[in-house]
């Protein structure tokens, strides 16, 4: 049977993948894993029973599935704090700060409204690694706690929710955001309810678009992967910046004045800068996928800062920046994550501090961006092929070597099989467009011809 849980947490059609049997049996599963030490033959060990915080975004499938979630915890005695509507950052955080015992977010992030998600965090609010996770799914087959009387667990409305974690968030800001204007996207997801007051809070003046979720229109032509509709609303109220999230709001991706896109890369690299200046970045360094476009590790050896490279994925950046004590981390997607204020990607945090680091300097945020020089980049994705033999093949390994030769420090080659599907991406970055197809076409002929099955 292949791997229930993804690259983060189980995610799939709602109500196909995602059915209430799959969520009540997780969250029974997690309350033996997660919850263990508080248990003995399904009653209480110590003195008290576990807590764990459940979170959603707006999509109409996350309120059946956060109560099939709830139930499964409260019928395995977990008291259930319902912190309703909010980005995965603030339940994270909130985990973190009443002390709970693990929690769950029901999400699809960025994807569209009729696929959905279950991801856990453990004491902390912190992501699982892989063998906690596969711990929970073996355990779906084990002998559930079914506790009886003042044993069963309670659930909750999880009152403050959002005061706690918006109070948390201006505590973290540096400078105030007086005179600057911002278009905030907010996905028709999670971001909508408190990203505005937030950045209105901190100072900022703000412009809201797709912040009117009905449960069906999450990231449906808005967010952080529609970004023309975020780049036009900035033309069309001269705004001085816009930030676009995800519908879960784990993501921050920024346009400039003129409305060009600043990628996660580039946000990095003006935090990254802006923190070594402050004394702030923990080493002089920062960590990064391999993903990460090489004007990335340019600017950063420009600036003397180290960029440390991880797999792809946020909890492989998280891993680093834990094992490491390291301050700052992400992705070019705009998973970007300043461990000393969280312990997830947080997108309005990021977008505070892009904000920020625009009044400490007094610059726009292209002059900002310029700290950084994106090499010309193409990605080709080659399906329907055998992605597990991408390791092994000795004829792909030698056009890799052969491409790498003709870049040498000019460029740089990414092969890379897909968990999810028979696909193998090739990225190519070079110091100039034509270079980078010209290699990544060649490439993706040679996996196409080796691997075809």
């Amino acid at each position: 049977m292949p791997r229930l849980f993804g690259t983060d947490g189980v995610r799939g059609l709602a109500n196909d993948v995602i059915t209430v049997e799959v969520a009540v049996g997780l969250a029974q599963a997690a309350s033996v894993v997660l919850g263990k030490g508080r248990f003995a033959d399904g009653r209480r060990a110590s003195g008290r029973r576990p807590v764990g915080v459940v979170a959603r975004d707006p999509r109409v499938s996350g309120e059946f599935i956060a109560a099939a979630v709830m139930a499964g915890f409260a019928s395995s005695g977990v008291d259930v704090l319902d912190a309703g509507i909010i980005p995965t950052p603030a339940a994270a955080f909130l985990i973190a700060d009443v002390k709970a015992d693990f929690g769950v977010v029901i999400s699809a992030s960025h994807n569209a409204a009729p696929d959905n998600g279950i991801k856990f965090f453990a004491v902390g609010g912190t992501k699982l690694p892989d063998e906690v996770e596969d711990r929970i799914e073996a355990a779906l087959g084990e002998k559930k706690l079914a506790p009886t009387g003042v044993e069963v667990g309670r659930i909750r409305r999880f009152a403050d929710a959002e005061d706690r974690y918006v109070v948390h968030l201006l505590s973290t800001l540096p400078h105030r955001l007086e005179g600057i204007h911002v278009v905030l996207d907010c996905a028709n997801g999670a971001a909508a309810g408190i990203s505005p007051e937030v950045f209105t809070d901190a100072g900022a003046t703000v412009t809201v678009i797709g912040s009117d979720p009905d449960g069906y229109n999450i990231n449906d032509g808005v967010g952080s992967t529609h970004l023309d509709v975020l780049a036009a609303a900035v033309l069309e109220h001269g705004a001085d910046v816009g930030i676009a999230h995800d519908g879960d709001a784990d993501r921050c991706l920024a346009v400039d004045h003129l409305g060009r896109i600043v990628d996660g890369d580039q946000i990095m690299a003006i935090l990254a800068v802006s923190m070594k200046e402050r004394g702030l970045l923990t080493r002089d360094t920062l960590v990064a996928t391999v993903m990460s476009n090489l004007g990335l590790k340019v600017a950063m050896a420009e600036h003397g800062i180290t960029l440390l490279q991880t797999a792809v994925g946020d909890r492989y950046v998280l891993e680093a920046l834990n094992e490491k004590k390291l301050s700052l981390g992400g992705e070019q997607s705009g998973h970007v994550i300043m461990s000393q204020f969280a312990t997830t990607g947080d997108g309005i945090l990021t977008g505070l501090h892009v904000l920020a680091e625009m009044a400490r300097t007094g610059k726009s945020l292209a002059e900002l961006a310029a700290v950084m020089t994106v090499y010309p980049q193409v990605m080709i994705n080659v399906r329907d092929v055998d992605h597990h033999a991408l390791a092994s093949n000795v004829v792909i390994a030698a056009a890799v070597i052969a491409a790498e030769e003709r870049l040498r420090e000019s460029g740089r080659v990414l092969l890379r099989k897909s968990g999810t599907e028979p696909m193998v991406r090739v990225m190519v970055e070079a110091e100039d467009q034509s270079t980078a197809e010209e290699i990544a076409e060649s490439l993706a002929d040679v996996v196409r011809a080796q691997l075809t099955r």
